[in-house]
């Protein structure tokens, strides 16, 4: 049975799922839901996502939404590894830990300064870049001491945290300052089976032509 994900190209939570898909070498379709024409708010998409929102993932028949928890569940159900998300208590918590920085700090700040950017929402822009170099700041600092968020391989706390923070700069949020985050960044990129998120000329790409 194919995996279906019900997304938008350029959702950063929709492609942390299909990034999940893909690194876990999961046979997957993606069906593109148009947001203009309001798809993810018509009653049959609603009775599947009560908050109308992407992605969605269909597992034969089965509903998963919120981007953090279709990790998990993949993680759960189809990983016998462990290795995406760690059996150990330790382990376990350490990536719950950065799945709630996925949720948080990084959604209310690069992600949110992006919306603003690509998506025309309305937030404070000094305020969601400012929240996004403050997290920065931080992620730099761990990053220094190991290649990835939890230890020395991949996790679901590294698909959770990359799609936003490769387009910050959509968001005019710079990653110059932050060489550890952008080698973090680039060992993603060469993983078996990643995909990359689709860009914008927005932001700081806009302004370097890029």
């Amino acid at each position: 049975m194919t995996l279906k994900l019900y997304r938008h190209a350029l959702s950063g939570h929709a492609h942390r799922a299909e990034l999940a898909l893909s690194l876990m070498g999961l046979p997957h379709e993606l069906i593109d839901v148009d947001l203009a024409a309001r798809a993810h708010k018509a009653p049959e998409f609603v009775a599947r996502h009560p908050f109308g929102q992407l992605p969605l993932l269909d597992d034969d028949g089965h509903f998963v939404w919120d981007s953090t928890a279709i990790l998990v569940y993949l993680a759960t159900k189809y990983d016998a590894t462990g290795r995406w998300l760690p059996q150990d208590a330790a382990g376990r918590a350490a990536v719950q830990a950065w799945l709630s920085v996925a949720s948080g700090p990084i959604a209310f700040g690069p992600a949110a300064a992006r919306l603003v950017t690509v998506f025309g929402a309305r937030f404070d822009t000094d305020e969601v870049i400012a929240r996004a170099h403050g997290l920065f700041k931080v992620m730099e600092g761990e990053l220094a001491r190991r290649p990835f968020l939890v230890g020395d391989h991949a996790t679901l706390a590294d698909i959770a945290g990359y799609s936003y923070i490769v387009n910050a700069p959509e968001g005019n949020v710079d990653l110059a300052p932050y060489p550890a985050l952008r080698a973090w960044l680039a060992r993603i990129e060469v993983l078996p089976g990643f995909v990359p998120f689709q860009p914008t000329a927005a932001g700081l790409r806009a302004a370097s032509g890029g």
